[in-house]
């Protein structure tokens, strides 16, 4: 977990310990509580320390017993405001990176129609597996985490299988910035440049492209993934965001739709992509 996310967890246990000292038929303690609700007396201290996470049937429970049904709302908003928390990349990446893709493959999986955008590298979905080792290796030097980095290739080549799959449309939109960037070697770059060409017009995939002379409605900022409009995905330098509030939502499919605008697709992208790969080889 997060510190934000921690620190969350401890703000609602300081509100929850507040109702029980004014309940509604007088002040109550730890164990009298426990017996109201049929718990352990340690399940309350453990959740008002902030060292458990409450589920929404123990926030409704805590309400109803200490006789203030009327904030259940309030102590649910509370929790759904830290399910949809801070994924801190120091502890997420403490055990490598594998577990990281495998968290992103069970998600994917369960999605239909995917969004993404990416200002500065080539999405996940679609990297070679020598791109993806070489970006696996710079965040590995960056943060100074295990190198577990072969597992996590092919963790993330295996989510590709998705794209295979009939009744799946993953749409993404990639900065031109992104098909110049020299994370890894020219050669890799290439080669990564022709698996994209490969995949502009396959069923599943609408890739469009924002060329770097393009009128832009909106800056060009951090990458992030929809997930059938449901989830979102963001990622900055010392988090990952994961965001399912419907008006978090909401926001990011405007933003995804208005860059689209200025995104070209076809034969369009694949001028852009050739212009890309002549620049790392002038004869090509």
């Amino acid at each position: 977990m997060s510190t934000d996310y921690q620190q969350a967890r401890e703000a609602l246990g300081v509100r929850l310990r507040e109702l029980r000292l004014s309940a509604a038929g007088g002040r109550l303690t730890g164990p009298h509580l426990a017996q109201r609700l049929g718990w352990p007396h340690s399940k309350v201290y453990k959740l008002e320390g902030g060292r458990q996470t409450a589920a929404a049937e123990d926030l409704r429970a805590w309400a109803a017993a200490v006789g203030h049904p009327e904030v259940t709302d309030e102590l649910l908003a509370r929790l759904k405001g830290f399910e949809s928390h801070i994924r801190s990349w120091r502890r997420q990446l403490a055990a490598g990176h594998r577990p990281v893709q495998d968290t992103w493959n069970v998600a994917v999986d369960r999605s239909r129609t995917i969004l993404a955008w990416e200002e500065s590298v080539v999405p996940g979905m679609l990297q070679t597996a020598d791109y993806a080792r070489h970006i696996f290796l710079r965040y590995a030097d960056l943060y100074g985490t295990k190198r577990d980095t072969d597992e996590a290739v092919r963790s993330r080549i295996e989510r590709q299988a998705w794209l295979y799959q009939g009744g799946r449309r993953f749409r993404a939109l990639v900065w031109e910035a992104a098909l110049h960037a020299l994370v890894c070697p020219p050669a890799v770059l290439v080669a990564q440049l022709d698996r994209l060409a490969g995949q502009i017009g396959m069923d599943t995939v609408e890739l469009g492209i924002i060329p770097l002379g393009a009128s832009l409605k909106i800056p060009p900022a951090n990458g992030f993934w929809i997930l059938d409009e449901q989830l979102v995905i963001a990622e900055d330098w010392h988090a990952e965001l994961w965001l399912d509030d419907a008006e978090t939502v909401a926001t990011y499919v405007r933003v995804w739709e208005t860059l689209r605008e200025s995104a070209v697709y076809g034969a369009d992208a694949h001028n852009v992509l050739n212009r890309a790969r002549r620049g790392l080889n002038p004869r090509a």
